[in-house]
């Protein structure tokens, strides 16, 4: 049969994970490719650290030159993450010739248009199915499956860290601290958390997303977002006896006033898709005006999962099919910057509303007088007694009808300086 020969740069959980696909189940891999995808060099930096998995001899090295300096290696798994020397290690494999796959969405989202613009000039191809969502397709779904139609929006549960956090506070009423460690001692949060719940992952994947989808050319830190380290469990109590469960949506919509994107703590109606992903999972719902509504549900992170993605596009390259999508794609060009995003302030939305007031006359009527003036409108308010009976100071809940982002803000900052209110508010977007 054929031999195509592959190399690894990079053994950590994901790069250890593609190695044990490509040499425990090679005639797998050989059905669908219609040849051999030969593991001929792993490269790492530290050849003298324990491997998870025993790989043949000679195969192992710490130079990248027995890599780019070898011709017969025609595809390459990058799975160095971060920013450097990754984006560096990028650019020489393009220049000796390689076709890259790679899992790294923080560096597709920081410097994809340098990258995917050498690549076409180099006529090699870059696949990057497993930088979002782990083992769901929805690169692929996205950009082949679903060409027909015209993206209208879409949905998603994209970092699992925080997805687990919230589903702890939610399932088992441990608090946000709590929580994290708890996905701290699963190994689905890094022991500097930041990135995954401040909403910077989510943000880096739906700038992805956003660009496949509409044409987007919009920085990841361009997208506001809000993380979910403000989240407490009364507001998933409240949420739940409305109805709800929160979640950390990555949103991207298009209107006619141009593309709606943002990541926030969302309120997610029970009984719904997203509502009930649980755990580390993933979910991306999708919005096609042919196809209607599809959802894609998985893990998002973990070795064999992602392992699984970079597999499949290292087959897809090997054949040529990615060249060919590649090349008619033309993703991170100036051609298919096709869509401005639209003003945040003028995003609409419900909202769920949360202030710890003093329990006393007149306090409703204060807040529905600031909410009026910015003319937001209220749905349904929450006051239960205060919990603990020698306090005076009690929560309310209120759910507004559909406003915009700019008018709760607006108003939110001057509730905070209300002599009732004890501490900030509490703001989150109802997704109905």
């Amino acid at each position: 049969m054929e031999k195509t020969k592959v190399a690894i740069v990079g053994m950590g959980t994901v790069g250890t994970g593609v190695a044990r696909l490509l040499l425990d189940y090679g005639d797998r891999t050989a059905r669908h490719a219609g040849r051999t995808l030969w593991l001929e060099k792993v490269v790492v930096r530290d050849r003298s650290r324990p491997r998870q998995i025993e790989l043949p001899q000679g195969v192992l090295t710490d130079d990248l030159r027995q890599v780019t300096d070898n011709p017969e290696i025609e595809v390459v798994a990058q799975l160095i993450g971060g920013l450097e020397p990754a984006r560096t290690i990028m650019l020489k494999l393009l220049e000796s010739g390689k076709n890259v796959v790679t899992a790294n969405k923080a560096l597709l989202a920081e410097h994809g248009p340098e990258l995917f613009d050498r690549a076409r000039e180099l006529g090699r191809s870059i696949a990057f199915e497993a930088s979002v969502a782990g083992g769901i397709p929805i690169i692929t779904n996205i950009g082949q499956c679903l060409s027909a139609n015209q993206i209208e929006s879409l949905h998603a549960i994209l970092n699992g860290t925080s997805n687990f956090i919230l589903s702890q506070m939610e399932e088992r009423g441990a608090d946000y601290a709590a929580s994290v460690a708890e996905a701290q001692r699963h190994g689905y949060a890094e022991a500097d958390p930041t990135m995954d719940v401040d909403g910077t992952d989510a943000a880096q994947k739906l700038a992805i997303l956003a660009h496949l989808a509409f044409g987007a050319r919009v920085h990841w830190s361009e997208i506001p977002r809000t993380g979910i380290d403000h989240v407490n469990i009364a507001d998933m109590r409240y949420a739940r006896e409305l109805g709800y469960r929160i979640k950390l949506l990555a949103v991207a919509r298009l209107v006619p006033e141009g593309l709606e994107l943002h990541v926030s703590p969302t309120l997610v109606r029970i009984g719904t898709p997203l509502a009930e992903v649980r755990g580390a999972y993933n979910a991306v719902r999708v919005v096609g005006d042919a196809v209607g509504s599809v959802f894609f549900h998985g893990l998002g992170a973990g070795q064999m999962p992602t392992a699984s993605a970079v597999v499949a596009d290292m087959i897809d390259t090997a054949v040529g099919r990615t060249g060919i999508t590649f090349r008619t794609l033309q993703l991170w060009s100036s051609q298919y910057a096709r869509v401005a995003p639209r003003d945040y302030d003028n995003v609409p939305s419900r909202y769920y509303l949360r202030f710890d007031v003093d329990d006393r006359p007149a306090v409703m009527a204060e807040i529905a007088g600031v909410l009026g003036r910015h003319a937001i409108s209220i749905a349904s308010v929450i006051q239960h007694e205060a919990e603990k009976p020698d306090t005076a100071i009690v929560p309310l809940v209120i759910m507004t009808h559909e406003t915009t982002e700019g008018a709760t803000r607006k108003a939110i900052e001057e509730i905070n300086r209300l002599e009732c209110v004890r501490s900030e508010a509490v703001r989150l977007r109802v997704g109905d």
